[in-house]
């Protein structure tokens, strides 16, 4: 089956520093086929026989810890899922160039579900939201971007249950996962 993983927190401010051909190393090592990582911000894609999510994080969640020395949480989806869920994602999403678009990528065991009800109701006249599965698609006009709840997301209990996207990279994801 051919998965994503997608890394929270590595690269970001000189902090936590992991190397793309390190990172794919890794993985590669931890006998996960087909690895490729996409851009620094940690994203592998990479091939398993195993199906079942949970045991595929917490497995990589030990090799990242024991090679690079410092706990990495990450969302983990598959092939399948990604496709689906921009297969349903709303038309407000992703397109418009005077809007910021994020897939917000929910961290087990929170829930999209949970991750909403924590950073609280939306601003509707300044934001949108969608969750698909564990995934929230989130978009905002640059002009309003600073009064969205989703803006002021760093920094609350939620944010470190979730690694955030934009939708260029997303789409990208997907296609490089489909390759």
């Amino acid at each position: 089956m051919k998965y994503i993983a997608l890394l929270r927190g590595i690269n970001v401010g000189g902090k936590n520093k992991v190397s793309m051909s390190d990172l794919k190393t890794c993985f590669e090592n931890a006998g996960l086929l087909n690895t490729r990582t996409y851009i620094n911000s940690g994203n592998v894609i990479f091939d398993s026989e195993e199906q079942d999510t949970t045991k595929l994080i917490k497995k990589c969640e030990e090799i990242l810890e024991k090679e690079f020395g410092f706990p990495i949480s990450l969302a983990i989806i598959d092939a399948t899922t990604l496709k689906e869920a921009l297969e349903h994602v709303p038309e407000w999403w992703g397109d418009d160039p005077n809007s910021k678009h994020n897939a917000i990528f929910v961290i087990q065991p929170a829930t999209a579900k949970e991750i909403i009800a924590d950073v609280g109701e939306i601003k509707p006249e300044d934001e949108q939201l969608y969750a698909y599965k564990e995934i929230i698609f989130w978009s905002a006009p640059l002009k309003t971007f600073s009064r969205t709840r989703w803006s002021k997301v760093v920094g609350t209990k939620a944010y470190q249950n979730i690694t955030i996207r934009n939708a260029n990279t997303t789409k990208k994801l997907l296609e490089l996962v489909l390759s």
